[in-house]
């Protein structure tokens, strides 16, 4: 059982940055991918990035090129790094995992607010 924790969202001016964390209750270095994705309001749970244990990174293409995805198996963190923040990037981010390659999405956070507003 893994327990994920998001921290680092807030009130951002368009242009600007924030920089995500998801922190895991355990080992994340055997956990085939760890992933973000986003949620804004009457829209459905959209995949953000996505990191795996064998380097592997994707992104979608609507934030491809203003967010990095990271992760820090000795600290079992996984970081977002968001640059260039649109107002349609305002959503609840979640954290999740997917413990093995051809499985599921079986951890999920509790998510955290981004806003990005003038």
């Amino acid at each position: 059982q893994v327990q994920l924790v998001e921290s680092g969202g807030g009130l951002v001016q368009p242009g600007g940055s924030l920089r995500l964390t998801c922190a895991a209750s355990g080992s994340i270095a055997y956990i085939y991918a760890m992933d973000w994705y986003r949620q804004a309001p009457g829209k459905q749970r959209d995949f953000v990035a996505r990191s795996t244990n064998s380097g592997l990174i994707v992104y979608s293409d609507s934030v491809k090129g203003r967010f990095t995805i990271s992760r820090d198996d000795a600290k079992n963190t996984v970081y977002l790094q968001m640059n260039s923040l649109k107002p349609e990037d305002a959503a609840v981010y979640y954290c999740a995992a997917q413990p093995r390659q051809w499985g599921t999405m079986d951890y999920w956070g509790q998510g955290t607010q981004v806003t990005v507003s003038s």
